[in-house]
């Protein structure tokens, strides 16, 4: 049985964390898995069962830091491979594939590209492209241009693995608490970051909750949200938003949604997204740089133009995009007929993104 090391900055809350996890659990029954991780605090994702090596080297601030951080995580990654003869190192991110690319060795070293913004950092992406036996990019999109623009003939595409019947069986392990009894709810999740534009999302819902007063919104993800939450308060519609903060079964909560909307600038693949399909959630998702076309193919469910990265918080400025998301969500919500078919579409896409074919994958590859 060959030998496997996945290495990841953290297992607290994220899309590559969580698919990092889930590969563990997917190929122990095939490989010899273990998990590397800088900072072992916080952990959100069930990894019991699988050897965990806490290489105590967290994030720094700093250039100097960072740089140091690196060689010692790489001297240390060094040892762990020598001594547990690791066949195959396979690193989640940019942070990751620097301590891999560092640690050097004779096992096979596979580089993870997770979103598109790791292809602004062009350096980077070459450097990845040169050291790397493979570089394993989580959508078609990004491993096209890894392709073409890097000529890098390593590049693979390697989608993320969704389990259907464990997110349903997830979803009636706990009851959701919610501050409201009734109504529909659009969802939304994701950490607090710009790049997930929620100010778009709050705006869009004013204009919504105004036509359609059952209407809710809940945000599930970790961070304060203060200026959103300000934000809220200053639209006149915070008795109607709910932030749950980090959830680390956030299934229940997923189940209690009418809608699904993704208002991203970038993705690299929306686990998010895939995750509200699979309980049946219909659709409607920013056409960002990664991920939603891929998985949306303009039948799946409803793609919008992408929508002004720079975070706006004023409540008199509304712009177009967000009355244009605003007018699909409503006209959404008022066609039972279109909701039913975006539920039954979004049930069969997300079947299609099965452990079994990306088990079968990596297995090929190793």
């Amino acid at each position: 049985m060959k030998k496997l090391l996945l290495i990841v900055p953290s297992l607290h809350q994220g899309g590559l964390e969580k698919v990092c996890a889930a590969t563990a659990r997917l190929l122990q029954p095939y490989f010899d898995v273990q998990i590397a991780i800088f900072d072992s605090r916080s952990i959100a994702y069930d990894i019991k069962g699988i050897p965990v090596v806490d290489l105590r080297l967290p994030s720094r601030p700093g250039v100097i830091a960072k740089v140091i951080n690196v060689l010692r995580r790489g001297m240390r990654l060094r040892k762990l491979k020598k001594e547990a003869q690791i066949d195959i190192a396979y690193s989640f991110g940019p942070t990751a594939n620097l301590a891999n690319i560092a640690s050097g060795g004779r096992a096979k070293m596979w580089l993870g590209i997770r979103s598109y913004m790791d292809m602004g950092n062009p350096k980077q992406i070459r450097l990845f492209c040169r050291c790397a036996d493979m570089v394993v990019c989580c959508s078609e999109t990004i491993c096209r241009e890894v392709q073409e623009k890097y000529r890098c003939g390593k590049a693979v595409t390697l989608q993320n693995p969704f389990d259907i019947k464990e997110v349903k069986l997830l979803s009636g392990r706990e009851e959701a608490e919610l501050p409201w009894k009734e109504g529909r709810i659009l969802v939304s999740m994701g950490r607090e970051d710009s790049v997930k534009g929620f100010w778009h999302l709050l705006k869009s819902f004013a204009l919504v909750h105004e036509k359609l007063p059952d209407t809710r919104l809940m945000i599930i993800g970790k961070g304060e949200f203060e200026p959103y939450k300000e934000l809220a308060e200053k639209l006149g519609v915070n008795e109607d938003i709910f932030f749950t903060g980090l959830k680390k079964n956030p299934y229940p909560y997923l189940k209690k949604g009418t809608l699904y909307v993704l208002t991203s600038y970038y993705e690299g693949f929306p686990n998010a997204m895939v995750e509200a399909m699979s309980m049946g959630l219909p659709v409607i998702a920013t056409d960002c740089k990664t991920g939603p076309r891929e998985i949306l193919e303009d039948r799946y469910g409803i793609l919008i133009p992408n929508m002004e990265p720079e975070p706006d918080f004023d409540p008199l400025h509304i712009t177009e995009e967000e009355r244009d998301l605003a007018g699909q969500v409503i006209g959404l919500l008022e066609d039972q007929d279109r909701m039913q078919h975006y539920r039954e579409m979004a049930l069969k896409r997300a079947g299609d993104y099965t452990a079994e074919s990306y088990i079968e994958k990596i297995r090929g590859w190793a």
